[in-house]
């Protein structure tokens, strides 16, 4: 007998940043000619933000630059990994990279992309980003109909974000996912700590003071749903120098020679 008819959301496409798993749902369409999402921008551009991506692979070889082989780069929210890919194939003998993405199907696809582009100075990580290591009950979207899935916020809010379909955050149809803090990875060096997860930022950055404070690593954080101020804060507390990137605020240590040209390409 043939199998019943299956819609068919994940497809490969061959882009700029490599050949990726990508879902061809995954937009939020906010009028006829615009929408956002990762899925669209890379099957709309064949790219995904290429200039952030080149601007952090600048930052990997100025920490080479400095510290030497070895270098490592944590992506917490790495979502289909075209970061971590970028990064991966830049530093190949060099240096390493955690990709951490705590949707499911997502990691799946994060997953096929790490042995797709043979970047096996990956590591990949099924879990949320959290200020201590445990569980979580996260929503489950539909990705089989069309939503910006990277913007998935993992616990319920009031004003969180509608991301193109609803999603249902009632105990029942909440799903389990391993929680992690970053300090507790044992990790032995830090570069750069890249840190999008919606709105859990402030948790991540709580579950990773011994990592900054050991390794003063550069920090890149999204501060949309967290708050400008309130990251600023934070990351000042830990003394670093605080600076405007996109919708990221980058973040480096005094210690730090590679902030010397930083400050310098941002003028």
């Amino acid at each position: 007998m043939p199998n019943p008819p299956r819609k068919l959301a994940f497809v490969l496409a061959a882009t700029e940043q490599g050949s990726l798993i990508v879902n061809r749902f995954d937009y939020h369409a906010l009028g006829p000619d615009r929408a956002y999402g990762v899925g669209h921008q890379l099957l709309e551009n064949a790219a995904y933000e290429g200039e952030e991506v080149d601007a952090v692979r600048r930052l990997l070889d100025l920490r080479r630059r400095y510290f030497g082989d070895g270098v490592a780069a944590v992506d917490c929210g790495a979502n289909v990994g075209v970061h971590a890919l970028s990064w991966a194939r830049q530093m190949t003998g060099w240096g390493r990279v955690i990709a951490i993405e705590a949707q499911e199907r997502i990691y799946y696809a994060l997953a096929g992309n790490i042995a797709l582009n043979n970047c096996f100075n990956i590591r990949a990580i099924h879990a949320a980003v959290a200020e201590r290591d445990g569980a979580l009950r996260i929503p489950e979207p539909d990705y089989l109909a069309p939503a910006s899935f990277g913007s998935l916020e993992l616990r319920w809010s009031e004003g969180a974000e509608f991301i193109g379909q609803r999603i249902d955050y009632a105990d029942e149809r909440m799903v389990p996912v391993r929680a992690v803090a970053l300090d507790s990875l044992g990790l032995t060096r830090v570069d750069l700590l890249k840190i999008d997860v919606e709105g859990m930022e402030i948790e991540a950055l709580a579950g990773a003071c011994a990592l900054i404070t050991a390794h003063h690593p550069l920090i890149l954080v999204e501060h949309i749903k967290s708050g400008r101020d309130r990251l600023g804060t934070i990351l000042g507390g830990f003394g670093y120098a605080v600076h405007e990137f996109g919708l990221n605020l980058l973040a480096v240590h005094p210690s730090d020679p590679s902030g010397t040209h930083i400050k310098r390409q941002r003028g």
